[in-house]
């Protein structure tokens, strides 16, 4: 358990969110900030499986309650412990359907001084919206998000980020598990029976849709379970699981991969928590089926919940403000740029390489058919491909990297996050290389992308050599296999120059372009200056 923690910051709040449901119930305590940020402080479960026997009985079991009110108890001593300013508690689909619901409401109020909201299934689709909101850029796009818990699936249509329908199922994980998975390992006459149940409730519930969602969101224990599995067989490793991304076929491929495991052969799973090994397999044919019946092939992974959802709505309460809507725009540069500034980064140089970085690319888009969503990355790793030097100076390339790989962009997928770690990796020394882990751990299409615009920000960086801005603007001209580079400066800038020579190479390599570089003096009407290199002398450090 953790300990007590004093206050923090001045103007922040310390809250915490207790979710009853299903299959768990969870803590979470965070201190939470105006702007709707907020960083975790605690995060609690316990497995306490309230809805066992609901489907058959319509009531939450005398074990089932006990369990929960020393849970619950628990749990709101480590409240305590950390002073928080206020402390909701929500339930769901179990407290929600059971007949013994206000018993159960009452003896939480009675023996822990603890006000439980049971939410509708409405009000659960929009704290889950909600949360997905503040994590995901909706825009644009039709997309569905599923809550996906021990007793229901809650379903979300979106379009462009606007709410169109929710729908709520009776599909959850543990319901399932218990009325059609009765051996070890499930028959597949058990599994086709659960999809059975699946479709007819889907087409109960939901019918035909008016659109075709091109993205599931998917929220809740399984679908986090789903990417640890993923990442473990892919070899991969990140911090955060916050915007993985599936298939349909992966997904497939991992349900048949369990389904014909015992249960004491998927306890071993790595990846996969023993406590949901027994109803993981449920919860699988439930993501199938609904990506089948909603047509969707692209499966992300949110890994914070209607918790989150809760939260934000206690953060716009505590601070009396509006928070960011879900059809607002997220900017993941502005995440980057406060992850740099915690780094102590220099700002006036790390911005004038991403100023350059970016003329290079939009000058050369067209022309050397870059990718246009490569832009982000570029910007987010020429901004931050010296926060290595909180380390140390040396390899402080290297340094950048690890501290990426293990930051915290909102916006960014895990994805995304490594592709701007390996780009600020080789902004300088060797280039990339397959015999790199880092590198040869990229698809060869990612390897493709490093390689392209790590050259440009190598280019880009060597032309602030000196860290002191002089190069005020570029200007590229293609023609017969070379570019001309003209560099426009109040003086010759001629370390700078030397620079962007020197860090060319890896650009002339990987574009088969030969650079050559000019200087154009500011002023209307001088002619460009032709840099002789080879004399410029090459300084020292």
């Amino acid at each position: 358990m953790t300990a007590a923690q004093p206050n923090g910051h001045p103007g922040s709040r310390r809250l915490a969110a207790i979710d009853i449901g299903s299959n768990s119930i969870r803590l979470m305590i965070a201190e939470a900030s105006a702007d709707g940020n907020y960083r975790i402080l605690d995060d609690e479960k316990e497995t306490t499986r309230l809805a066992q026997g609901l489907a058959e009985s319509g009531e939450l079991s005398e074990r089932a309650i006990n369990q929960a009110l020393e849970t619950l108890g628990r749990m709101k001593v480590i409240a305590e412990g950390y002073a928080v300013d206020a402390l909701e508690v929500i339930a769901t689909s179990a407290v929600r359907e059971a007949s013994n619901r206000r018993k159960f409401v009452k003896l939480v109020r009675e023996r822990l001084g603890l006000q439980i909201e049971v939410i509708s299934t409405e009000e659960e689709g929009m704290l889950s919206f909600r949360s997905v909101a503040r994590h995901f850029d909706l825009r644009d796009q039709n997309t569905v998000i599923v809550d996906l818990g021990g007793g229901s699936a809650e379903l979300v249509l979106a379009a462009n980020g606007i709410v169109e329908e929710i729908f709520s199922l009776p599909i959850g994980s543990v319901r399932l598990t218990e009325r059609f998975l009765l051996n070890d390992p499930p028959t597949d006459e058990e599994c086709e029976r659960a999809k059975r149940e699946i479709r007819e409730r889907f087409t109960a519930a939901v019918g035909k849709l008016e659109f075709t969602p091109q993205l599931m969101i998917g929220a809740g224990g399984t679908f986090t379970a789903l990417a640890n599995i993923s990442l473990r067989m892919r070899g991969e490793t990140y911090t955060t699981i916050g915007g993985h991304e599936m298939s349909r076929s992966e997904v497939r491929h991992i349900l048949d991969y369990l389904r014909h495991m015992p249960l004491r052969a998927r306890r071993a799973v790595p990846g996969l928590n023993a406590d949901r090994a027994d109803i993981i397999v449920a919860g699988l044919i439930v993501i199938e089926r609904l990506l089948k019946h909603l047509k969707v092939n692209r499966l992300q992974i949110h890994d914070r919940g209607i918790r989150d959802g809760l939260l934000q709505r206690m953060i716009g309460q505590a601070f009396g403000k509006r928070l960011k809507a879900a059809d607002e725009k997220l900017d993941p540069l502005a995440s980057v740029q406060q992850f740099a500034a915690a780094c102590g980064f220099e700002q006036r140089h790390s911005r004038h390489v991403a100023m350059l970085a970016l003329q290079l690319f939009d000058q050369l888009q067209e022309p050397l058919q870059l990718p246009p969503a490569e832009r982000l990355l570029l910007e987010a790793a020429a901004i931050l491909h010296e926060v290595g030097y909180l380390i140390n100076y040396e390899k402080h390339h290297h340094h950048s990297y690890h501290l990426i790989m293990h930051g915290n962009f909102r916006g960014l997928s895990p994805k995304q996050r490594e592709l701007v770690a390996n780009v600020a990796r080789y902004h300088r020394k060797a280039g990339p290389k397959k015999k790199h882990d880092n590198f040869a751990r990229l698809a060869p299409a990612e390897q493709e992308t490093v390689r392209r615009l790590s050259a440009i920000l190598r280019l880009a960086d060597g032309l602030d050599r000196t860290h002191m801005q002089r190069v005020k603007q570029l200007r590229c001209e293609l023609k017969d296999g070379q570019m001309v580079l003209l560099v426009t400066a109040d003086q010759l800038p001629d370390v700078d120059l030397w620079g962007g020579q020197k860090k060319g190479k890896l650009f002339e390599k990987v574009f088969g372009i030969k650079l050559l570089l000019a200087w154009q003096p500011t002023g209307k009407g001088k002619e460009p200056v032709p840099v002789d290199m080879p004399r410029l002398s090459s300084p020292k450090g």
